[in-house]
């Protein structure tokens, strides 16, 4: 069975998943510029400056799924197929790619090289996914992989991924960034660190290499990490000569420095600031629609969250539109469950635990916690997400929960929810794939607790046979039912508390154009210049 020009519509009909995706992504805006220059061509060059709230975690593809770190990531490294701005999936480092049973195959450039010069072959793609299946890595994007049983190089060009059943969401996975392609000379050479001793990714992480149109030139730790124009690139080159990801905790700075010149973006920039920036000369608001959702996460394995009826009150006693409106000045959704609209598989049909505090009481009264409880909910330093614990406290107050708050650097942050070191905790989670599989199971399945996404530490066998039959199931009325039942499991059990889904703000200076915010939450510079 041989698929043509692969947009996913016609990848789902084939497969008989016969439902339609919604375009999430807002187009560039005049907030990012106009895509000409004064003499009416297409301009280039620029050293673009993102000043960022957190810095990244790793520039090991493999190893990450936070958001700072995917930023960066995505303009070095490239992936087999991707998803284009309605997340449709495009050619990439393939020029053509078939699936036939349980057979996916991709035939691949040819011509490419590494910036370090290593040939992109058959060879390579093979050590990159072997490398994320590998348990001694212990990839936070395994899971992607987890139904490849076998892979053959059938020559340099060509690769083949065998499943055990046929997969209906192996195509989805290679466009993600998980699927990123790294020099095979570099994971020989972390391999090699990791045998003396040296933690996996301790080489990709610091000093990456890709096919991307930048190449990695410089990461001071604490302050900024800088790519630089890759002049050799296979395809279209940047338009830009470099890009600076500058660490920027203070909201007030960011925008300051767009102001004064010495920065372009701020990422994030807070609703609370939409009239600074639109009041100014010199920058507008950039918006971004999103596959995300936001929410308060509940460490399910210790007391009292172990409770759903403790989950449930404590939901209960939150109104999500209350959030959206006041906290956010109407940027955003209010959530009704764990995955965004425009996600294949989301339900509008089901119903949330809705705005009760009264019953949250009584709940609570009848878990014996009517003389109180105390907690501790803790958040990153994001101006928004500590603008939404101060929220939840104060609301909690008011059906006798005691709630203190802990703010957390961004890398100890991640490391403290992966062990479960948290009462509460504010986080989001973007669905990459534009497909319910993403967006559930590396949250609620058992086998992702930690790292991989699932940092309440839920457990739920049903929930875990219903995601893993999902998975491999193509027809698609079967398969929405499926995750229908999933979500309303999901939003009865309350093992989070889903509060919205948001709307990416940017403050960007005047002089940037072609500006993209793709709705996987990264940013796109391919095409980025300034003036």
């Amino acid at each position: 069975m041989k698929l043509g020009k692969k947009h996913l519509s016609m990848w789902m009909l084939i497969l008989m998943l016969s439902f339609g995706l919604a375009a999430c992504a807002s187009e560039p805006d005049s907030n990012s510029g106009d895509s000409e220059s004064a003499d009416g061509e297409e301009g280039s060059g620029g050293d673009l400056v993102i000043d960022m709230k957190s810095e990244a975690v790793s520039l090991d593809p493999h190893s990450v799924n936070d958001v700072p770190s995917g930023n960066v990531q995505t303009n070095l490294y490239e992936t087999l197929v991707y998803f284009d701005e309605n997340m449709d999936i495009q050619d990439g480092l393939a020029e053509d790619w078939k699936v036939d049973e349980n057979v996916l195959e991709f035939k691949l450039r040819e011509g490419i090289t590494f910036t370090d010069g290593e040939a992109f072959n058959a060879e390579a793609v093979k050590a990159n996914i072997d490398r994320v299946k590998d348990e001694a890595i212990a990839s936070q994007r395994a899971f992607l992989f987890e139904d490849i049983t076998d892979i053959n190089v059938v020559d340099d060009q060509t690769i083949q991924f065998i499943t055990e059943e046929p997969s209906a969401t192996l195509i989805f996975s290679f466009a993600h960034s998980g699927g990123s392609m790294i020099s095979p000379k570099s994971i020989e050479e972390d391999y090699a660190a990791m045998e003396e001793g040296e933690n996996p990714g301790s080489v990709i992480g610091s000093n990456p290499v890709g096919t991307g149109y930048f190449t990695f030139d410089a990461w001071e730790s604490g302050n900024y990490i800088r790519l630089v124009k890759n002049d050799d690139y296979w395809g279209e080159p940047a338009k830009l000569d470099s890009v600076t990801f500058r660490v920027v905790s203070e909201d007030n700075t960011r925008l300051a420095n767009i102001e004064t010149g010495s920065a372009h973006v701020s990422d994030p920039t807070a609703p609370s600031d939409v009239s600074r920036v639109t009041g100014s000369d010199v920058m507008d608001i950039m918006e971004s629609d999103s596959l995300n959702v936001s929410y308060i996460g509940f460490n399910t394995q210790q007391e009292p969250f172990d409770d759903v009826n403790v989950r449930r009150a404590i939901t209960m006693a939150i109104n999500n539109e209350d959030i959206v409106n006041n906290l956010y000045d109407g940027y955003g959704i209010p959530a009704k469950g764990p995955i965004a609209p425009g996600v294949i598989g989301y339900d509008d049909s089901l119903e949330p635990i809705g705005y009760d505090p009264e019953g949250a009481k009584t709940l609570l009264e009848e878990s014996g916690y009517g003389d109180g409880i105390e907690l501790t909910i803790s958040t990153n330093d994001t101006t928004e997400r500590q603008d939404l614990a101060t929220f939840v406290q104060a609301e909690l107050g008011k059906v006798g929960i005691d709630v203190s708050i802990e703010i957390v650097e961004w890398g100890a942050y991640l490391e403290q929810t992966a062990q479960g070191d948290t009462d509460m905790f504010v986080l989001g989670w973007s669905s990459a794939t534009g497909d319910a599989d993403y967006a559930l199971e590396p949250l609620f399945h058992s086998k992702n607790q930690g790292n991989a996404g699932n940092r309440a530490f839920y457990e739920n066998d049903e929930v875990d046979a219903l995601l893993d039959e999902a998975k491999n199931e193509l027809d698609s009325t079967k398969r929405n039912e499926l995750y229908s039942e999933v979500q309303q499991i999901l939003i009865d059990e309350a093992p989070l508390l889903y509060t919205h889904h948001k709307v990416e703000l940017n403050a960007v200076a005047n002089t940037v154009h072609n500006l993209y915010r793709h709705p996987t939450g990264n940013f796109w510079l391919q095409d980025v210049y300034i003036d």
